[in-house]
């Protein structure tokens, strides 16, 4: 039996899972998403408005502080509140009002809930601010007369609201402070409130005796002139020893209405993903199918190491011819010898580190030994010597050869361990900031006497010298080392000038130390980093030193990363060192 091509299955699986996941998305719409949704959104008002109710019970809240957390229920839950009686009767300060100052210095609140119902955008366009001068029109409250009810709000000549009655109050004074509903805010919603509270209270027997109990009333209210569904919660608590209510209107028609909507869109849906299916038919055909059979074609071809223009032929499953050729072409030596071909070249470099690993070992124990062998003979010698008793005029000056040539090899022991530190990584610098002229001329002065002895000047001569960042002790042990290195090697009668300057160009400090003596070979100025590096004329063991100094000087200078070498002059050495 013929098998089905890739292009085939893939459209049949997209299709399967498309038809599938559209299935679960409309059955779970017209089942389950209305009731979810008003489950959802009935819990989130109840959860808020308990916990609203239990706070204002708890805490002792001023009518600013009642009002702001009232604007920030009807944010979260899109929902208008408020705090009645028994009877209905509000006993907060409406949260959307004007104060304001009249000219007998009295504040009267102009309650605004039931204008913006309204004409919500007109009184917002009238960008009414504090200092403005407003004249209303309106009812008085029965019970606090200085609360009004506008019908007609007027700002320079602008009104609005209705037309005002014959026995309307007329008030007329500055605006002290303004509360509004916020862009967003459905001011129908303020008029549902009242609608509701006409319709539901005075509350029945059965309600109050749920609500003197402590229960909240979750009660289902379709609006008798409109049918649409609204949620009303009563959630009681104490205030002052009395009973109060707070009292909230959640809409549940645009549940439905959404709902509605979305069932329409989802017929859309479907009509678009049967187009899509078609679209991926064409993009598998053309995006996977076909580069799927070339490189299949490829495969072949490469089997006999044959790269040329591959022929199409016809195979049943693609895939399955691809992988089978995949096989194939996996046996094939070019691959193999090229992977063994890079492993030899790597082995071969690794070898060649290693030797040379080995040989600097080797040549570091030789020199090593040869540095050691000759104090130790000397102290053997002279060690021997006192055994023999020698004669007691000699004795004091064996002893001071013994105690040099250890303190010789005290010394180069020293240096070999620095330096394996050093080479190691091991070391972590402390930088700190000080000037190199400083280090240099304590170290002068310390050096004071073998410079003498030499018959040499040590001048230092600092110019717009600036700090530097390293590491004090390892630096002071560069400057050691090339400072006794010019010492050792400068000619009697001469000068050692040290010149520490800064370069203009980039602003790095350099430092520079320059000796009178015999020259080093251009073909070993590089060498002479090296571990017991010495040239044969000018840098032989009997002018001084372990031979480790200036590879020592090289791995603390890296470890920097400062930029350091060496040069001739006319008439001498010159060493230097760039502090970035």
């Amino acid at each position: 039996m013929r098998k089905r091509g890739i292009t085939v299955k893939l459209f049949a699986v997209t299709a399967l899972f498309f038809l599938i996941f559209y299935a679960m998305i409309l059955i779970f719409q017209l089942l389950f998403f209305d009731r979810f949704y008003q489950h959802h959104k009935t819990k989130e008002a109840r959860e808020h408005i308990h916990q609203l109710a239990a706070a204002y019970e708890k805490n002792s809240w001023s009518e600013e502080e009642l009002t702001k957390h009232t604007l920030s229920y009807m944010k979260e839950t899109k929902s208008p509140l408020t705090i009645v009686d028994a009877e209905g009767y509000q006993l907060v300060q409406d949260p959307f009002n004007i104060m304001l100052e009249t000219r007998d210095g009295y504040v009267v609140e102009v309650s605004l809930s039931l204008l913006v119902t309204n004409y919500g955008k007109q009184i917002r366009e009238l960008r009414i601010t504090e200092g403005d001068t407003l004249m209303v029109h309106g009812e008085a409250d029965a019970e606090v007369p200085l609360v009004i009810y506008p019908t007609v709000i007027t700002k320079n000549g602008a009104s609005v609201g209705e037309s005002p009655f014959e026995n309307d109050v007329i008030v007329e004074g500055k605006v002290k402070s303004i509360s509004l509903p916020k862009a967003g805010m459905i001011e129908r919603g303020l008029g549902i409130l009242y609608d509701a509270l006409l319709e539901w209270f005075p509350l029945k027997d059965e309600q109050l005796k749920k609500l003197s109990k402590g229960e909240s009333l979750q009660l289902d209210w379709v609006e008798p002139w409109s049918g649409k569904h609204n949620l009303v919660l009563i959630e009681p608590f104490k205030k002052d020893g009395e009973m109060q209510f707070m009292f909230s209107v959640t809409s549940l028609q645009e549940i439905k209405e959404t709902n509605e909507a979305l069932q329409l869109f989802y017929v859309y849906i479907g009509i678009a993903g049967f187009i899509l299916i078609l679209l991926l038919s064409l993009f598998f055909s053309r995006l996977v199918s076909r580069p799927l059979i070339k490189l299949n074609e490829m495969a072949e071809k490469m089997v006999h190491l044959d790269f040329s223009k591959v022929n199409p032929i016809k195979q049943k499953d693609e895939l399955g011819s691809l992988s089978n050729n995949m096989l194939v072409m996996a046996k094939n030596l070019d691959v193999a010898l090229n992977d063994l071909k890079q492993a030899n070249d790597k082995l071969k470099q690794d070898m060649e580190k290693r030797v040379q690993m080995e040989k600097e070992q080797r040549e570091f124990f030789e020199h090593a030994s040869h540095e050691l062998k000759t104090p130790l003979s000397i102290v053997k010698s002279f060690a021997e010597g006192l055994q023999d008793d020698v004669s007691p005029d000699k004795q004091d000056h064996y002893v001071e050869v013994i105690i040099e040539e250890s303190a010789k090899m005290e010394v180069l022991i020293q240096d070999m361990l620095d330096l394996a530190k050093l080479e190691n990584g091991v070391i972590k610098l402390r930088k700190t900031s000080f000037l190199l002229s400083e280090m240099i001329e304590d170290l002068a002065d310390k050096l004071f006497c073998i410079a003498k002895e030499k018959k040499v000047t040590i001048e230092i001569m600092p110019k717009n010298e600036q700090h530097i960042l390293a590491d004090y002790e390892w630096l002071e042990r560069v400057m050691q080392n090339l400072l006794m290195n010019a010492v050792r090697h400068s000619e009697p009668d001469s000068v050692i000038v040290i010149r520490i300057e800064l370069d203009a160009e980039n602003g790095d400090t350099v430092f520079k130390i320059e000796n009178k003596g015999t020259q080093i070979p251009e073909e070993q100025l590089d060498k002479i980093w090296r571990r017991f590096y010495r040239t044969e004329s000018s840098r032989s063991r009997m002018t001084g030193g372990t031979g480790l100094g200036l590879a020592i000087v090289r791995q603390i200078l890296d470890l920097h990363e400062f930029q350091y070498g060496v040069e001739n002059m006319p008439d001498g050495v010159r060493f230097y060192v760039r502090f970035q």
